[in-house]
């Protein structure tokens, strides 16, 4: 169960973002307004929500789930492989240090996008991707391990971030895309297939026994409710623009 997440307030700069959606460009005011609502489902799922200010100085900031790896038992700042997001990092030491007694970080010339990173119990599995490499992986496989928590290391291929094409919904079920349906890594589970042209469904987010699914995706949100979790359905259009997904825009813990 989680109690806590942490958000940050997308920025006007936004709108200048790193994206390879060919969507267009976010509009900034209704972003805002949806970012409010998705603090809103995080709420009605019992989290404590701490909201951080925007910073204008990285547009993609927003995106705080890149930034660091919240675990049960200490806080790891990541190092983004994209050095335009490299700047992100150095406000989330002080930001974990008010959650976390220990605070490691990742340094280069590992990598390590947190979008790569997916909880399963005490295991880690980490999308090895443009953004995260085995440098990154391996340092947070090391420190996961001093914690008794194991890290296990997925080679990916055409997709921005593991968890643009996996979640994990707890009780063994995982929502997957093709790109991944063959991978023995993931035999163990009850594979809830997402069609191609809903894959950006694939990111939803269990919060407490609720599931968070991107407005827009009835097929995945029928499948979700026939497994016998309540859902929210959230909009994420604006952010869908900027290749940002549900669990992109919160750290949860």
């Amino acid at each position: 169960m989680f109690t806590k997440a942490i958000v940050r307030k997308p920025c006007a700069e936004m709108i200048n973002g790193i994206t390879t959606a060919n969507l267009g460009k976010p509009n900034f005011e209704i972003a805002q307004n949806q970012h409010a609502l998705y603090i809103e489902a995080l709420r009605s799922c019992g989290l404590k929500v701490s909201v951080l200010e925007a910073d204008s100085r990285f547009p993609d900031s927003t995106f705080i789930e890149d930034s660091a790896v919240c675990t049960p038992h200490c806080g790891v700042v990541t190092n983004p492989g994209n050095l335009a997001r490299r700047g992100e990092r150095d406000a989330m030491f002080n930001v974990l240090a008010e959650f976390y007694p220990n605070v490691h970080e990742i340094v280069s010339p590992g990598t390590l996008d947190a979008g790569d990173v997916m909880m399963v119990g005490s295991n880690y599995y980490i999308g090895l991707s443009e953004r995260t490499n085995e440098h990154g992986a391996n340092q947070l496989i090391q420190i996961l391990r001093s914690y008794n928590l194991n890290g296990i290391p997925v080679k990916m291929d055409k997709m921005l971030h593991l968890k643009t094409g996996l979640s994990y919904l707890e009780n063994n079920n995982l929502l997957i895309t093709h790109q991944f349906i063959n991978d023995p890594t993931f035999d163990q589970f009850n594979k809830i297939v997402i069609e191609p042209e809903d894959a950006y469904s694939a990111n939803s987010l269990w919060v407490n026994g609720t599931v968070l699914v991107p407005k827009g995706y009835p097929r995945t949100l029928e499948k979700i409710k026939n497994l016998g979790y309540t859902t929210i359905e959230v909009d994420t259009f604006e952010f869908r623009k900027l290749d940002g997904g549900l669990s992109c825009l919160s750290l949860r813990f």
